[in-house]
Formats: structure tokens, C-alpha cells, sequence
């Protein structure tokens, strides 16, 4: 009988060991997963993280966002010192003397340079100097190095024309001296940072600079400033112009006639000054050795500075000039007071004047003579400026010298003035006062002789010396100098007579004919003095002084020229070497000034008995 399986009834099997069948297992189904959990799944994994981001998000802007993007800010914030415009120097006809152009420094950005040696000789051909020296500073990673300064924009313009990259500009400016010595030693220079070093460069410095300002920009790694960004800063302040009492014209000549006098005296130096006498503004400032401020390292430093105010010297016999005035002024002689000068023999120890146990003589060797104080000038006696002064006497003596401005600063406010000095009567020896009174024993700068003599030529007032006319401010208003302060020293009559004395040193019988002027009235004196040798402290073999100081027209002075050679070694008379001089530079500026001719004569005053 056949048996029946029950439908869907697993098959059984059986296990044991003989290899029988145990009982199966029922198939596994597949089932597939929810496709809704998984979603939801997803759907809480991407809102957590977008909880997190905007969390984040939130945290940035509203707590961190302003500390983050003043940060990114200050990343990318570049600041740069604007370089204010250094002020004018001009002459008083607005002639530049010193003046500020633009230029360029010329930068590289070592990382962006693809070819340094190519580029190293296209600049080369354009800057000059060696390709090698351009290669090495073209060569590495760093982001600003300096190729050249201070060129010009048509040289920046031939750079930037080679199209070399990572080659950059930087505004910049540089000073230059359009007249360039003349003047120099007045005007000064400066350094290479831009600040006065010498002359009024240094002295006005604080005006002339100006003040600084800021840019402060926002610029992308590259330095490049970002267009769209903001900018802000403080400007710079343009320095103040200075127009100087100066005459261009008038100072070259100076210097012209001064250099060429030098060289025939054999100097080692000289200088010149030229004054009105009726303000005592000075119209030129000449010293011999000068230099070029375009190029102030190629001149020693001794000839980059102003000898007419920092070199002090005895003023020897122009000084006799203030001993007359004092004796007129105090009423104690005339032009034609007779005096008797004791014969003098230079050398020896018993002719001549004794005084405080020494012996004073007169350059020339004469007998007895029978002088005016016209005469003693004249012929510029010592004993006779002795005996004039012992009229006066050393207390009252002294207060004129000192009344004429000796020892005193002159106000100009240049650097390195040495004001000279007098000694007070409390320390003079028994041989000070007879010194004194021609010109040895006390010292001055040019500028302080030139002032002595433009105030007999301003009949008797002093006025304080000034090299500055005006100011141009950066507003662009012209303010004008304050008015110098004046003094009368000597009584308007005093001058006169003084003026009338010294005319006597120019005729034929005085000491510098060679100063005369044909057609005017001239009025000067002379000056032979020792110098002082440091090695033994004493006059012997320390050299001369020798000057010639002077006005015209005598009735009327427009100009004042003084005249200084230090150590000349050809020869030593002021008349003979500083004469000439004067006369060059007097005839130059009376015709300048459009003098006419003097209509009176000489006053030819009596110089004998």
C-alpha cells in the first residue's frame, strides 16, 4: 500500500554516524527593510549636522563674527608714513636755491621674479652699474627689497617699460640745489633720510620738514591695495618755504671775485659778506673753499660749513674803527685833533710806545709824527689808536666794543656760530687795553665786522643781522620776517665823521688805493692781524688775518663789503690783497642796485699838522 505525505510538511532528516540524514531546517525568507526608517534615520543624522553648522554658524557671526573680521582686517591693513613736501629755499628774488622734486625707490618682490639673471641685465642697461650686483637682489623669497632710489620718473618709466615681474615703484622725493655751490655754505645740505645736516637745512629743519602723515589701506597678500576697500590716514603737512635775504647774482659774484683772490693770495681760506646797511639783511655770504650740496660727501666736512659765522679771528687795524667812533662819540677828539705819534721802530724795545712794560710799534718804522685821528687811520698807527683810546678810557672803552654787537650772538640762528669774544676790564693785564684798542686781543666773525661797519653807515644804529626775508607757509600766505631789533650806538653825527675819517684809507695816502672806485665815494679800513699759532699759544709764525671792510657811496652807503683772507701766504697787507676784492664785488652790486655816481667829492679831511 502505497503511503501519502501530509502537503507542506518539511522532510525530516536524521543524524548519526553510518553517513544517515538528520532532520532539515526550514529555509530562511528575505525580507527587505523599512525604506521609511531609514529615512527618518537620515533625515535626524542631516539635522544634527545643520544643528551644528548653524550653531556654528550662529556662534561666528553674532559672537565671534566682529573679533574675526576685525582680525581680517587688521591682517590685511597696510600702513605707510606719507612724506610731507620739505619746504622752498629761494633766494630774496624767489630764485630756488633748494628745492624738492619728485622720484621713485625701485622695488622686487623676490618670489614673483622668473628670471633674475635676464632681469638683472635689462635693469642694468637702464640703471647702469653691474648686472651681478641687480642678480643678487633679485635672487630669493623675500617680499620687498630696494633695487635703486631716488630716480626719476623718466627712469621709472624705462624700468617699467622692461615689464619684468615682481618689479615694482615707491613714490619718493629728493632734494636738489639748482645753483649748486652758490650759496652752498649758506643754504647748507642734507642727509639721506631727508633732515637737514648743514647750513639752514639744519638750522630750519623743523620748518622746512613739515609734518608727516598715514595711509592706512587694505592690500592683498601680494602688498597690491584692494580697490574696493576703504582708506583712511592723516595728511601730511607741507614744510615752510624760507626766502633768505640773499641775491643770487650778488653771491656768485662774491664768490667769483673771492676765489680768485684766494688763489692769488695763496689763502687757506676766505669769505665775504655783503650788507645793506640799513636793514643789515645780508645780501651775500661768500666762503672760499665751498662745495656742491648735490654731492656734499666728495668735500672735506670743514669746507661743507659757514667760516663768515663759525671762525672767529682778531680783527687787527678795521677794528680801529669803533676806537675813533668812541673817542668822537664821548667828545674827546675830532677828525683833525692833532696828536703826536712817538717814532716807532718795529723790533725794537725802546723806540716806540711803552705801555704795561712792553713796547707797542707801528707796522712801518718812522720818526716822530704829527697825526689827526684822520691821519692815524689813514695810515693805520697803532700807537696813535693806543693814545686815542687812552681818552676814553678802558671802562667806557670796553662798553662801546661791546655795544657794537662783540661777544653778542648776531640772531641768525645758523649753526656753529662762535660769537667771538672781548675780555671783561676785571681780567685785564697791565698790556690788554693798549691791545685792544687796534684790533688784537678780541675776536669776531665776519658777520659781526660787516654789522660794526654797517652801523657807521646806518649813522650810528645798530640793526640785529638777518639772512631770513620771509616765510611761505603751507597755506600758501607769505609772512614776512619779524623786524630786527636796533640800537643807537653812536650819535648820527659820530657816523658821519667816522664815514668822512675813513674815507682817507682809500685815497693816495692810505693804506688801500687799491679799493677805490672811480665815480664814488668809498669808505674802509684795513686789517693785518696776527693769528694766534696753538702750538706755542703765541703770534709767532701763526700766519696773518687780512681784511678789507668798506662802504659806498661814503655820503650816502647803499652796501657794506667785507673782505677776510686766513693766512695768506703772498704777501700779507688787507690793502694789497683784500682791496681788489672788495672794489670787484662793490662795483658789482652798486651797479645791480643802480647806484648813480657820487655827486659831492671826498670830504678830504686833513690827516697831517
Amino acid at each position: 500500500m502505497s503511503s501519502v505525505r501530509t502537503p507542506n510538511r518539511p522532510a525530516t532528516t536524521r543524524s548519526g554516524s553510518g553517513g544517515g540524514r538528520g532532520p532539515t531546517r526550514p529555509a530562511r525568507r528575505f525580507r527587505p527593510g523599512d525604506p521609511r526608517f531609514r529615512l527618518r534615520v537620515v533625515q535626524v543624522v542631516v539635522l544634527a549636522m545643520l544643528s551644528v553648522v548653524a550653531v556654528r554658524v550662529v556662534e561666528i557671526q553674532t559672537i565671534q563674527g566682529p573679533a574675526l573680521a576685525a582680525a581680517g582686517i587688521k591682517d590685511r591693513t597696510r600702513t605707510l608714513s606719507v612724506p610731507a613736501q620739505r619746504g622752498e629755499i629761494t633766494d630774496r628774488n624767489g630764485v630756488a636755491l633748494a628745492t624738492t622734486v619728485d622720484a621713485d625707490n625701485i622695488t622686487v618682490d623676490q618670489t614673483l621674479v622668473t628670471d633674475p639673471a635676464t632681469a638683472a641685465t635689462e635693469l642694468a642697461s637702464v640703471l647702469g652699474g653691474a648686472a651681478a650686483s641687480y642678480q643678487v637682489r633679485l635672487t630669493g623669497t623675500r617680499r620687498f627689497v630696494y633695487i635703486a632710489k631716488n630716480v626719476t620718473p623718466q627712469t621709472w618709466a624705462k624700468v617699467q617699460a622692461l615689464d619684468i615681474p615682481g618689479v615694482f615703484s615707491e613714490s619718493s622725493s629728493v632734494r636738489v640745489y639748482p645753483a649748486g655751490s652758490i650759496a652752498a655754505n649758506v643754504v647748507g645740505f642734507v642727509g639721506a633720510q631727508g633732515n637737514g645736516l648743514g647750513g639752514l637745512e639744519y638750522g630750519f629743519n623743523s620748518e622746512l620738514a613739515g609734518t608727516v602723515g598715514t595711509l592706512q589701506y587694505q592690500g592683498s597678500a601680494r602688498g597690491q591695495q584692494i580697490p574696493t576697500a576703504s582708506e583712511s590716514g592723516t595728511p601730511a603737512v607741507p614744510g615752510v618755504g624760507i626766502e633768505l635775504t640773499i641775491d643770487r647774482d650778488l653771491q656768485w659774484k662774491a664768490q667769483e671775485a673771492l676765489a680768485a683772490g684766494v688763489k692769488v693770495a695763496q689763502a687757506d681760506s676766505g669769505t665775504v659778506v655783503v650788507m645793506d646797511p640799513a636793514t643789515q639783511q645780508i645780501l651775500a655770504l661768500a666762503t672760499v673753499p665751498t662745495f656742491d650740496p648735490n654731492k656734499p660727501t666728495a668735500t672735506v666736512a670743514a669746507d661743507r660749513g659757514n667760516r663768515a659765522v663759525s671762525d672767529a679771528f682778531e680783527p687787527g687795524s678795521t677794528a680801529k674803527l669803533m676806537t675813533m667812533a668812541a673817542a668822537l662819540n664821548e667828545g674827546k677828539i675830532t677828525a683833525t685833533t692833532k696828536m703826536v705819534i712817538p717814532a716807532s721802530e718795529f723790533g725794537s724795545s725802546s723806540i716806540g710806545l711803552h705801555r704795561g712794560g712792553h713796547t707797542f710799534h707801528d707796522s712801518e718804522t718812522h720818526g716822530q709824527e704829527d697825526l689827526t685821528p684822520t691821519g692815524i687811520l689813514a695810515r693805520s698807527s697803532n700807537i696813535g689808536a693806543i693814545l686815542t683810546s687812552e681818552k676814553v678810557g678802558g671802562g667806557k672803552f670796553y662798553d662801546y666794543l661791546k655795544a657794537f654787537g662783540i661777544g653778542e650772538p648776531t640772531g641768525l640762528r645758523f649753526p656753529g656760530e662762535n660769537i667771538g669774544s672781548v675780555p671783561a676790564p676785571a681780567t685785564w693785564s697791565a698790556t690788554t687795553f693798549p691791545t685792544l684798542a687796534f684790533g688784537q686781543g678780541l675776536s669776531l666773525n665776519a658777520v659781526q665786522a660787516a654789522s660794526i661797519y654797517a652801523t657807521i653807515a646806518d649813522n650810528g644804529v645798530r640793526v640785529s643781522p638777518s639772512l631770513v626775508k620771509g616765510y611761505l607757509l603751507p597755506d600758501g600766505t607769505y609772512q614776512a620776517a619779524p623786524a630786527a631789533t636796533s640800537t643807537q650806538v653812536v650819535t648820527p653825527q659820530t657816523a658821519t665823521t667816522v664815514r668822512e675819517m675813513l674815507e682817507s684809507v682809500v685815497s693816495d695816502q692810505g693804506t688801500a688805493p687799491n679799493a677805490a672806485i672811480p665815480g664814488y665815494r668809498v669808505a674802509g679800513k684795513t686789517g693785518t692781524a696776527n693769528i694766534i699759532n696753538p702750538t706755542c699759544g703765541c703770534y709767532k709764525g701763526g700766519g696773518y688775518t687780512s681784511s678789507f671792510i668798506g662802504m659806498a657811496p661814503a655820503n650816502n652807503p647803499k652796501l657794506v663789503v667785507a673782505v677776510i683772507l686766513t693766512n695768506p701766504r703772498n704777501g700779507h697787507y688787507g690793502g694789497v690783497l683784500a682791496g681788489p676784492i672788495f672794489k670787484a664785488v662793490m662795483q658789482f652790486g652798486l651797479q645791480q642796485l643802480l647806484v648813480p655816481p657820487s655827486s659831492s667829492p671826498p670830504a678830504h679831511l686833513r690827516t697831517t699838522w
